[in-house]
């Protein structure tokens, strides 16, 4: 099948529909690539006394088509365009997990969901003590090994530090809590406080956390220019609260845009990460050593639908809707469907490297730790599960072999469960009436249409394919949590208590009919998250800037999630209203609930009302008949997402006093 370059597209290679074992490479139009370069015959670098150098940048949810090479009319990307243009696009890159913590784990490791130690996305899960990792590959061969941003793969405390597992630095945030502040009172550097000056948390201050570990990573690759390194670069922007300085010269690209101030900002980032991008490559030139490393840059997981409207029902910028046809991908992040999964993937090495290649193999995250082994030498840990990419990347003539393909790719989250098989795509959602589901991706990118029962073979074998990957999880341990929960503390920090307001607009609980928020009592409650203060008790207290979280650290705890509430006197119950949390967040937000009341607090028989609620801001509400009684059980039997927690920014309780 023949398509154009991705840089003069009619067909911008979205659907991902040419993996059947062979890889299509071609070269970009010539009024792009003016010249050749030549490909090497050996993949030793020109400077045969070392290995190549290793750089990989990783922007936390820039999704596929939020760049401009792939036809973005707003946001402006000038430098990753250039990186495509002298160097190689994949088409299929996916990611090994559709959040932050499960695919850093499987990029560092080499291991699919089924046998990783990290699978879920609180936020601090962490490695195995000793587990291996590409730093701790690179280590032995004397490779300076540095991480700069985002790690995710184990807090403070905890067997998972990245300092324990081969980095000789790692400067950023450990815990994803603490990323979501570019103003946070201190980041870390080798589990040890690095303080910011003129940062209380929040949304403002003095010093912008996103230019401290830009710099420290440029920093680390000037201290290394004259031995091998590996520069890990998980940024965290675009991701987490959308702040940029004002004097950011990214700024000014949007600032007059006639659009909503969180999407200027947004953009303003993505195009901060372009810069940052020319930055690293500019370095190896100046420095001479771009013809001896290797850059990668890539998203983290597929796109998340953000600045959602009426007229832009995928999100503002559309981040998983072709530009130039309109064809989607299903879902988003969080999701196994492809939109979950679809990540810009691009490397660049002049010189060993052909400019403006274009590649359709199918591979994922798991892939870069035995790619990167392939390429340096060292010996890749028996128990992963990746193959390596390098014949892809550098060609037969430079790897002396053809590059093979997956035999299938694994995937599993919260519930979720998918197998990739050349062309195939198994899925299987969430809760125990879940049924497995087949699409063809050559035909149906968008998996809208389920022909499961039209290949059960395939599909059998699919599905035995997922039975076989799966293992129980054995995640690592913390020695302490104190400093952890701290880190999770210091996103909002001293500029915001437990009863201050956040920035930005919220909704209310209509006030008519209420019963009075002050002569609410909890009884008990199933769990409630404590490290960052998301109190059970917030969830009656009046106040909608506060939120009840369920417990997820050092363990989620699964549904039913309850609530016990004595309104103080009897009540003629005949309303429950429910707020979800009014934060940028939508974990925990409620779905299936039971309403129940009762004369006695451990006594609850039949609901007085069962409803399922949307995932909306706004206040929602379910009416049944009158029932008299003191106490009022909450139920949360599901999530809006099908995660396993609950929250809540406030209930109200409608209702007549009874006079006896």
């Amino acid at each position: 099948m023949t398509k154009q370059c991705v840089l003069n597209c009619v067909d911008p290679c979205p659907a991902g529909s040419h993996f059947r074992g062979q890889t299509l490479i071609r070269f970009a139009a010539a009024a792009i690539v003016t010249a050749s370069l030549p490909l090497t015959d050996h993949v030793e670098a020109a400077d045969d006394s070392r290995q190549p150098n290793i750089v990989y940048i990783m922007s936390d949810e820039l999704a596929y088509y939020e760049v401009s090479y792939m036809g973005h009319p707003q946001i402006q990307t000038p430098r990753i365009d250039r990186m495509v243009a002298e160097g190689l696009m994949f088409t299929n890159a996916l990611a090994g997990a559709p959040v932050c913590a499960p695919l850093r784990c499987t990029l560092m490791t080499g291991k699919h969901a089924g046998h990783a130690s990290v699978r879920q996305n609180g936020g601090g899960t962490p490695l195995r003590e000793g587990e291996e990792t590409i730093a701790s590959m690179l280590k032995p061969l004397g490779y300076a090994t540095g991480g700069f941003g985002k790690w995710g793969c184990g807090g403070r405390g905890s067997t998972g530090v990245p300092e324990k597992h081969g980095f000789d630095v790692f400067f950023g945030y450990y815990d994803q809590v603490h990323a979501h502040s570019f103003y946070p009172p201190y980041l870390i550097r080798n589990s040890q406080e690095v303080p910011l000056k003129g940062n209380r948390g929040g949304r403002s201050g003095e010093t912008y956390s996103h230019y401290e570990i830009m710099n420290a990573s440029l920093q680390f690759i000037r201290d290394n220019k004259d031995r091998p390194f590996f520069c890990y670069l998980p940024i965290t922007p675009p991701h987490g609260m959308y702040d940029i300085p004002e004097t950011d010269p990214a700024v000014q690209l949007y600032k007059d845009k006639d659009w909503p101030s969180e999407a200027k900002n947004y953009a303003a980032m993505v195009t901060m990460v372009d810069r940052n991008v020319g930055e690293v490559l500019d370095l190896l030139k100046e420095l001479e050593l771009e013809e001896n490393t290797i850059v990668f840059f890539a998203g983290d997981n597929g796109g998340q639908d953000r600045f959602k409207s009426k007229e832009h029902p995928r999100g503002f910028f559309g981040p998983n809707v072709n530009p130039k046809t309109g064809v989607e991908f299903r879902a988003g992040k969080g999701s196994l469907y492809e939109g979950g999964l679809k990540i810009p993937s691009l490397v660049r090495w002049p010189g060993r490297i052909k400019p403006g290649q274009v590649s359709d193999l199918v591979w994922y995250q798991p892939d870069i730790l035995p790619t990167l082994a392939e390429l340096s030498g060292a010996k890749a840990p028996a128990d992963i599960d990746g193959m390596s990419i390098l014949p892809e990347i550098l060609g037969k003539e430079a790897t002396g072999r053809d590059q093979e393909s997956h035999k299938y790719l694994y995937w599993e989250f919260v519930g979720q469960t998918a197998v990739r098989m050349d062309q195939w795509k198994a899925y299987r959602g969430r809760g125990p009436k879940a049924k497995w589901e087949l699409y063809d991706l050559d035909k149906d990118i968008s998996e809208t249409s389920d022909i499961a029962g039209d290949y059960p073979d395939a599909l059998a074998t699919m599905v035995q394919f997922a039975d076989d990957a799966h293992t129980d999880v054995v995640e690592g341990v913390f020695h302490s949590r104190t400093e952890h929960e701290r880190d999770r503390w210091a996103k909002y920090g001293t500029s915001r208590d437990a009863n201050s307001k956040p920035p930005g607009k919220v909704n209310l609980i209509p006030p008519e009919g209420l019963v009075t928020p002050s002569t609410l009592k909890l009884v008990r409650f199933s769990s409630e998250n404590r490290g960052n203060r998301k109190f059970a008790r917030n969830a009656i207290d009046g106040n909608p800037y506060t939120i009840w979280h369920s417990q997820f650290l050092p363990k989620a705890e699964k549904h039913p999630h309850e609530l016990v509430i004595d309104l103080g006197a009897r009540y003629s119950v005949r309303e429950l209203r429910y707020l979800a949390r009014q934060d940028n967040g939508w974990n925990g937000a409620i779905a299936k609930c039971e309403v129940y009341v009762s004369d006695a607090p451990d006594e609850f028989e039949e609901p007085a009302a069962s409803t399922t609620f949307k995932k909306k801001r706004t206040s929602q509400s379910v009416e049944f008949k009158p029932v008299t009684g003191r106490y009022v059980l909450i139920r949360a039997l599901s999530e809006v997402s099908g995660q396993p927690w609950a929250s809540a920014a406030e209930f109200g309780i409608v209702g007549e006093r009874v006079r006896d």
